[in-house]
């Protein structure tokens, strides 16, 4: 259905009705690099379609996560649109191939615990969801105006944000590639994989728990508080959320390193993102320590995003748990 919008809305009708807010950004991009606005504002267009999407499907089916269905699809979506206008870019293929990776990836990894489904807007919700449902302060058309704002136009305009440096690839694409090209196409690979090998530690771990699989040693301490502690879990109580983060961090560098500006325009997308990690980070640990007696003490034992210190064995982080 995205993509059916996406090849058959008229965007030439639609932009007639520019918005002025878009004006500033339009501008500047089209200066020096005639056309370019144009593509912002397809994206702009594409986004608030997919976010009117997502409101309407989650009004209709009570099930709000239709943004997490297409977190790992919108972006692969901009890069194409985006390579499709800049096909002589070697920056804007590179970005769209560790885009599609990133995207590839954690589509199968939704996909593998219920998120997507044969009839599109069924699949299975983020429990966190249910929990906000339940909130006093969100029933009635507060909870309608939540879905609006935050989950469905909110999220989707981070996901903009966070992919926009393709546009100053796209302005900068007669400029070759550098050092920080290298350097940010590493470290965002090394934090796809070091993400894949937490989100395969969770899945199998959640596996065992729910008896799907047998259970094995790997995942001897996390059956028992019934929590993960073991893997990455021994030395960050988020290891895939922090990675999640570093990676738009580092996509982030593409653009500085296509315009030279190691501040720029595009860097709200990445300190939003983190910020929403914060928010979301703390949530879900309020949960867990309801859900959990030893939740609270493993938060003081293992620190939540970097590893400030090391443990050497797992059998240290149990017994600080205990």
């Amino acid at each position: 259905m995205l993509f059916y919008f996406v090849t058959k809305c008229d965007f030439n009708h639609l932009k007639r009705y520019k918005m002025n807010i878009l004006s500033p950004i339009t501008q500047y991009l089209e200066f020096g690099e005639p056309g370019l606005g144009h593509l912002f504002q397809t994206l702009f267009i594409v986004m608030l379609g997919t976010a009117a999407l997502c409101f309407l499907v989650g009004e209709l089916t009570r099930n709000y996560s239709q943004v997490d269905k297409i977190w790992s699809v919108m972006p692969i979506v901009y890069a194409l649109i985006t390579l499709a206008q800049y096909p002589h870019s070697i920056r804007v293929w590179l970005m769209t191939l560790l885009v599609t990776v990133w995207g590839l990836r954690l589509s199968y990894n939704f996909y593998r615990k219920g998120g997507y489904h044969i009839i599109p807007w069924k699949g299975g919700e983020d429990y966190r969801w249910n929990v906000l449902r339940q909130n006093p302060r969100l029933q009635g058309y507060r909870r309608i105006i939540f879905n609006l704002v935050f989950i469905s136009f909110y999220q989707n305009l981070l996901i903009f944000l966070f992919s926009t440096p393709l546009l100053l690839a796209a302005k900068f694409s007669s400029f070759a590639l550098n050092n920080l090209d290298y350097l940010a196409s590493f470290f965002m690979a090394l934090f796809i994989l070091t993400e894949t090998i937490a989100d395969n530690q969770l899945f199998s771990f959640h596996q065992q728990k729910q008896r799907k699989i047998p259970a094995n040693d790997n995942f001897k301490n996390s059956l028992k508080f019934g929590f993960m502690v073991d893997g990455l879990w021994k030395y960050v109580r988020h290891p895939n959320f922090i990675s999640e983060q570093l990676i738009w961090i580092s996509f982030y560098f593409f653009g500085v390193a296509a315009s030279g500006n190691w501040i720029n325009w595009t860097l709200s997308g990445p300190v939003l993102l983190v910020l929403l990690f914060i928010g979301s980070t703390n949530f879900t640990e309020s949960i867990s320590s309801k859900k959990y007696p030893d939740y609270t003490v493993y938060k003081q034992s293992v620190p939540k995003f970097f590893p400030i210190k090391f443990r050497s064995n797992n059998s240290n982080t149990s017994k600080s748990i205990i």
